[in-house]
């Protein structure tokens, strides 16, 4: 009789219970860690998103871990992670297409002045206004183009908008222009209406929206952060915002989650702060991407979307 391989699921508590049902739909031995009893040496794979440093160490026969989310800092941040075992980034066209179906819209509230209109109508005001700048004239620069940035790209494209993408290496996408590399970025940036950040947290992207960046953008440019809190010294966008050189912001992800209540950032009248919702994954899709994942390496068939350590995603 073949043993069925062993799952550790890794969540904060009350999170298992949204799990449970579609992993168990699985042939596999599901564990809730802080939940269930198991040994530590009878886990084969485990999926999270943010364990405790040093934990995944404690389990010596791990064959793989799979994130529950598309970034992958939480693992990469533990200097105790077992290296030898594959990490898998979750790759779904559902949270790519959300996440661009976020940015799409937050582009679309600035460049139609929604903040303007909406402030008129709770003063019972008429204020009809016309688009700061045409559509045409709108510049998008998407900082990170893999699976999610092209996405959002493309739409952004298809609403007439000129689009731009930055990357490490260059990319070809039909009707968007590619920047890559160091010498490359302060081109982009220049010429960056808009800048969507959407790049995987690495030591080299760090708090890369801070005050030299901003100050490449051009005077009145809106910064979308949708990547991670990392990204981004929350101290110097506020900076850039009170001194008019940024028009605004639109934030769905922060260094500290949750935003603390004593954050500037709630109350600032230029940014739009939303609780990291860009995107949710869904249980049932990440559910069947892990079950599908195991059995292909029980199969002794490759994993798809490996972390590469050296790249950091």
């Amino acid at each position: 009789m073949t043993t069925r391989p062993s799952l550790l699921m890794i969540v904060p508590p009350g999170w298992g219970r949204f799990w449970e049902q579609p992993l168990t739909a699985g042939d596999i031995k599901l564990y809730i860690h802080g939940q269930d009893t198991y040994a530590p040496d009878a886990i084969d794979y485990a999926l999270g998103f943010r364990p405790q440093p040093g934990f995944l160490k404690t389990l010596p026969k791990l064959k793989a871990v799979f994130s529950l989310g598309a970034g992958i800092d939480g693992f990469l941040s533990d200097p105790d992670f077992p290296k030898h075992v594959a990490l898998v980034r979750f790759v779904d066209d559902t949270l790519s297409r959300e996440m661009a179906q976020y940015v799409v819209l937050h582009v679309l509230i600035q460049h139609r002045g929604e903040r303007t209109f909406a402030a008129a109508q709770r003063e019972a005001k008429w204020r009809q206004a016309m688009l700061p700048r045409p559509t045409e004239a709108a510049r998008i620069g998407m900082l990170g183009i893999g699976e999610i940035g092209t996405m959002a790209a493309e739409r952004l494209r298809d609403l007439g908008f000129p689009v731009s993408g930055w990357s490490r290496t260059r990319k070809s996408l039909a009707g968007i222009k590619s920047f890559a590399g160091a010498d490359e970025l302060d081109a982009f940036l220049a010429q960056s209406d808009f800048l969507i950040c959407l790049l995987p947290l690495t030591p080299d992207t760090r708090h890369i929206l801070s005050a030299p960046l901003f100050a490449k953008l051009p005077k009145g440019a809106y910064v979308i952060n949708v990547a991670r809190g990392g990204h981004l010294v929350e101290a110097d966008l506020i900076a850039a915002l009170d001194s008019g050189h940024l028009a605004g912001a639109t934030l769905d992800v922060f260094e500290t989650e949750p935003l603390p209540e004593t954050s500037a950032i709630w109350k600032h009248p230029k940014i739009i702060a939303t609780p990291h919702v860009a995107a949710i994954t869904s249980p049932h899709v990440a559910a069947k991407y892990v079950i599908d994942g195991i059995a292909a390496m029980e199969r002794g068939e490759p994993l798809r979307n490996v972390v590469d350590f050296e790249r950091g995603y």
